[in-house]
């Protein structure tokens, strides 16, 4: 029996870029999430652009192959949503052609919502994918594990012609990426239409994220995870800083919710006892810090002595956890349900959130669509504080980034 509304994850890559390349597709009900189909393949050398593409172009044929009415499209891949949505123009001659292919595809739909997604939310396209480019780097004929719902590898395809700027293959891929942009848009970032004009923040819902005070660890630069390692002198002169600062910054907050261990729950009460009698603390494990495994309590330059290579590995991917540890990629999905929840409950209100460094990173990662990179590049101060907005419709405005100047007389 056709489902009526369907969700397309798709991939791609390339080993070289150009080089041994492939895409995966998954096609999933929408209200279950049950698996329908599945979707790989390897294509010779290429670019990690045209195995996106090729991925979405799969992804929505078997969509289409289904009788599905409606397809919430996601990717990894900013280009190929933008450029889907018509936001960002199609500068590459080799993408015009794809591009107007997934557009023609578009139109067999009533609607195509695109929505851009972090890599750790594509997990399952992103398998398929990588299996796909393994079989292009070996010449195997094979793209992943054999499955139903796979189909086999496609015939090399005949060259076609480039399309020029202002070919009607090109137009197509507009107008068409166009429509399916407007036939009711996402709740993503990737699917908000860009503006400069300010949006009234009393519809968003105010997130003021915090990181706790300072602890021995803080100070001692060890890895503080899972270990419920309380406040130092200093951090409790922070938290008293902070919770005057925020009450400053958001006296209207209805909530402070906070990760389960002391150090974050001792900084929530102070905040909350700042804002008033009216406002409770409430924990949510989701935002508790990263699982450090066999590092937590060492100091960064025991940790670089004793586990040189599992090191380099955990800085190398977000997802490699440190031996009987957690990922960044696991942390990140908790964080995300940890965020959701939070713009359920409190809609246009302003929420304090008491967490790590870890779960706050991953949170300002997404909110500005930032890559991996960013995890390494952003330092967060003990008793910093950062500010961003969440709109119904996916907007998000980030206000502020580690802000301590709270701080400075301490």
């Amino acid at each position: 029996m056709a489902v009526r509304t369907v969700v397309v994850e798709a991939d791609g890559g390339s080993r070289g870029n150009p080089g041994p390349a492939g895409y995966g597709a998954v096609v999933r009900d929408q209200a279950s999430g049950e698996v329908l189909a599945e979707r790989s393949e390897a294509i010779g050398t290429a670019t990690n652009n045209v195995a996106e593409y090729r991925g979405l172009i799969a992804g929505l044929e078997a969509a289409a192959e289904l009788g599905a009415v409606e397809v919430d499209a996601r990717m990894d891949s900013k280009l190929v949503v933008e450029q889907m949505c018509g936001r960002w123009q199609i500068k590459h001659p080799g993408l015009r052609p794809l591009a107007a292919q997934a557009a023609a595809l578009v139109d067999r739909f009533a609607a195509v919502r695109f929505q851009w997604i972090p890599r750790e939310r594509n997990r399952h396209a992103d398998a398929l994918a990588n299996a796909a480019m393994d079989a292009a780097a070996t010449g195997s004929a094979a793209a992943g594990p054999a499955r139903a719902a796979t189909v086999p590898p496609r015939a090399a395809e005949p060259a076609r012609e480039v399309a020029a700027p202002d070919s009607p293959a090109r137009a197509l891929a507009r107008e068409a990426a166009a429509r399916a942009a407007t036939r009711g848009a996402g709740t993503d970032p990737a699917t908000t239409p860009a503006s400069w004009e300010p949006r009234p923040s009393d519809t968003a819902t105010r997130l003021i994220l915090v990181r706790h005070g300072e602890t021995e660890f803080t100070e001692q630069r060890r890895y503080s995870g899972r270990g419920d390692v309380p406040l130092s002198a200093r951090g409790r002169a922070q938290v008293q800083a902070t919770a005057a600062r925020v009450a400053g910054l958001a006296p209207a907050a209805v909530a402070v919710v906070s990760s389960p261990l002391s150090r974050c729950t001792a900084t929530a009460r102070a905040i909350a006892g700042a804002l008033g009698d009216a406002v409770a603390v409430r924990t949510a494990d989701d935002l508790i810090e990263c699982d450090f495994g066999a590092w937590e309590g060492r100091t960064f330059a025991e940790v670089r002595a004793g586990w040189p290579g599992e090191l380099d590995a955990w800085l190398a991917s977000t997802r490699v956890a440190p031996p009987d540890g957690e990922s960044f990629t696991e942390v990140a999905a908790r964080v995300a349900r940890a965020t959701d929840a939070l713009l359920a409950a409190y809609p246009g209100e302003t929420v304090v959130v008491v967490s790590h460094v870890s779960p706050i990173k991953l949170v300002l990662r997404e909110a500005l669509a930032a890559d991996d990179a960013f995890l390494h590049r952003l330092y967060l101060d003990a008793a910093g504080i950062s500010v961003l907005d969440r709109w119904p419709d996916g907007g998000v405005a980030v206000r502020s980034v580690n802000d301590t100047a709270h701080l400075t007389a301490l």
